[in-house]
């Protein structure tokens, strides 16, 4: 993606496809495109300078290229001869380029001779290469890839010269300080390591998704007054996958600040970034960036310090066609990379297709906020007069021939003579001659045409044009077939669609997720579908993590809040069915109905004098019983105290019984009555 000393494609998207300027002049562009194969233009004349098909290009294709920085002859001492069996001088590395595959290996491909240098296989990675970065002075070479590795490589002698590990995820991005003894490195966190002994000096927070470009900036720290050390105050740019937003971050003597200083914002995902390097204080920083949409913004800023804002750009560089025609509006045609050129005051553009780019100067015009440019490259696509002749001849049909055609069973066309036989010349058809419509074809052979009121695609061709779709990245096409409502048609085309468009279609799905939550919902039924019919075929594919670690990703963020917000979704609904409950309520009016019989009470006076009474009753009942009861409990004492007494009054009445019969016998019984009054 990043131009100058090493580019990444990134596998999400369509248009970061690996392409770089040589250095310096900027006399060649470099890009492997999607089919493997490697073209070098020449920037100066638009002219094909090479081409190289690698031998796997089909399993192994190109996903980062880097150009050999151009540097000097290596200066040699006069008293001393150079021999035949010393390694090749480094000033021969100027024409190489370096190219990193989906599998691992690293080619290095001479643009002088147009053949494969050397290869570098043994020891190094065992996933996809991402970043590849040239040191500037002794011709190493640093690569990353997705096995979270860091290689630096001798490129002398094709070997490993170290390998460390760089992160706990894939390592997305490198990039070299400008005096070459640091190494940046980025996967979603941003390390800066000591190139000599391996160390980290320093972490930054980085981006929420993967870095796919490292630049720095500047060359010397805006404060000069204090001693520079190589790598203390200087900036360094950084962009991220699905990211607006292009940080710059500050490499300062403390620890303690690890977040970016301040940040461009763009319309798009950058594909493609060059800038030129700061040398003092007091000269901006330019910055070219190419987005997904096919605009280029340009940068003109000092880095003096923490800025808050985002910074928007200058000015906006777009292409169009001419239009037409008052029916045929303008098209915009799509910028594919932008490089400064060597005075820094005009921009080389290319644009059109990968295929067959063309190049272009552009002065710059640092005045105007918007420079729209209209470009015909009609002439440029169309194919030439002897390939759009056809040679294929049409046989001569006999009258006795019978002519099977497509059709209702039992159909058979009206066979028509064939027309005398004329000379050769007329028989050839002529260019821009009248030709036949199809309709007007298909009505000679006596097919019934139903011409439909709808434009609408069928049912049959959605998978068509779901892979059509996929495979041109063509917007207008995908939303016709993604953004239908009908469950059992998204399945159907699910179960339709060929293996090789699964995971083209999670990626287009993962990135229309991350937009409005409308598109979102349709975006889960695909999802959802492509996840129960595939999945015995994703469960097969060894790299499966890495390619939907976006959508895991954006899936955990999203459930994360699932949780909260049911709790408030059932608190609104009891809110809302209490309001409805109540509202009913008190519209609701009962029916009128005549009483049979009333009874009206007496006065409020009376009721409370009756209750008082009632209540002074009840009270003197209450106390009468309570009185009746200790009464009865007397009486009961009572009785038996009589009934005690009465006890020894007999047992006294037996006794002066006893004693009167006594005195009697003895003759003692004439006593007087008041003695036996008084006795008793």
């Amino acid at each position: 993606m990043a131009a100058g000393g090493g580019g990444v494609a990134d596998p999400l998207s369509p248009a970061g496809v690996p392409c770089a300027f040589s250095p310096q002049s900027q006399a060649y562009f470099a890009l492997a495109s999607a089919d493997g194969h490697l073209r070098v233009w020449e920037t100066a004349s638009n002219r094909l300078h090479q081409e190289y098909v690698p031998s796997a290009h089909l399993s192994g294709t190109c996903t980062c290229l880097a150009w050999a920085p151009a540097r000097l002859q290596a200066k040699e001492s006069p008293q001393r001869k150079k021999r035949k069996s010393e390694p090749i001088g480094t000033s021969n590395q100027t024409d190489l380029l370096a190219l990193g595959t989906a599998v691992g290996s690293i080619l290095l491909y001479s643009t002088v001779k147009g053949e494969l240098h050397s290869k570098l296989v043994s020891g190094g990675h065992d996933n996809k290469v991402n970043c590849i970065q040239w040191h500037q002075e002794n011709g190493c070479l640093y690569s990353c890839s997705d096995d979270k590795h860091i290689v630096e490589w001798n490129t002398q002698t094709c070997r490993v010269k170290c390998k460390w590990k760089g992160d706990n995820s894939s390592v997305s991005s490198l990039c070299i300080s400008p005096d070459g003894k640091m190494l940046l490195s980025a996967g979603r966190t941003i390390k800066l390591w000591f190139l000599e002994t391996k160390e980290v000096y320093r972490h930054f927070t980085g981006h929420a998704t993967p870095v796919s470009s490292l630049r720095f900036t500047t060359i010397r720290p805006p404060n000069e007054s204090q001693p520079f050390d190589g790598i203390t105050g200087l900036y360094f740019l950084s962009g991220a996958v699905h990211d607006r937003l292009l940080n710059v971050w500050q490499v300062r003597s403390e620890n303690k600040e690890k977040n970016a200083v301040m940040s461009f914002t763009v319309t798009d995902e950058p594909v493609y970034i060059d800038l030129t390097l700061s040398e003092n204080k007091e000269e901006p920083v330019k910055l070219a960036v190419v987005c997904r949409d096919g605009q280029v913004h340009l940068f003109e800023h000092i880095l003096n310090g923490y800025c808050k804002k985002p910074l928007t750009s200058n000015c906006t560089i777009q292409i169009v066609t001419p239009g037409k025609g008052k029916k045929s509006a303008p098209k915009p045609i799509p910028i594919l990379a932008a490089g400064f050129c060597s005075d820094k005051m005009s921009l080389l553009l290319v644009y059109g297709n990968w295929f067959q780019p063309t190049i272009e100067r552009v002065a710059l015009n640092s005045k105007e906020p918007h420079m729209c440019l209209v470009r015909d490259i009609s002439n440029c696509w169309a194919p030439k007069v002897e390939t759009a002749v056809t040679k294929v001849r049409t046989p001569v049909m006999n009258s006795e021939a019978k002519v099977l055609v497509p059709g209702i069973p039992g159909h058979h066309a009206a066979i028509k003579p064939a027309p005398p036989q004329t000379e050769k010349v007329e028989s050839k058809r002529k260019l821009g001659e009248n030709e036949l419509s199809i309709e007007e074809r298909l009505g000679a052979l006596d097919i019934d045409t139903k011409k439909e009121k709808d434009d609408l695609p069928q049912t049959n061709s959605f998978p068509v044009l779901l892979a059509q779709g996929l495979e041109s990245n063509d917007f207008e096409m995908l939303n016709k077939v993604l953004q239908t409502r009908n469950l059992n048609l998204i399945k159907r085309t699910v179960l339709r669609i060929p293996l090789h468009a699964v995971i083209p279609l999670l990626q287009e799905l993962t990135k229309r997720l991350q937009g409005h939550p409308n598109s979102a919902v349709l975006m889960v039924q695909w999802l959802k579908c492509v996840l129960t019919v595939h999945a015995s075929y994703l469960s097969t594919l060894p790299d499966l993590v890495p390619q939907l670690g976006t959508l895991y990703q954006l899936m955990e963020s999203r459930v994360k809040t699932f949780q909260k917000l049911s709790h408030l979704h059932g608190k609104l609904i009891l809110l809302v069915t209490q309001v409805t409950a109540s509202e009913k309520t008190k519209g609701m009016t009962w029916p009128e109905q005549k009483a049979k019989l009333v009874y009206e009470e007496e006065s409020s006076e009376e009721e409370s004098d009756d209750e008082i009474d009632k209540d002074s009753d009840d009270n003197w009942d209450e106390d009468e019983e309570e009185k009746e009861s200790e009464k009865d409990e007397d009486i009961d004492d009572e009785n038996e105290e009589e009934v005690e007494d009465a006890e020894e009054k007999d047992e006294e009445n037996g006794e002066d019984r006893d004693v009167a019969s006594e005195k009697e016998l003895n003759g003692d019984s004439d006593l007087d009555p008041e003695n036996e009054s008084e006795e008793e």
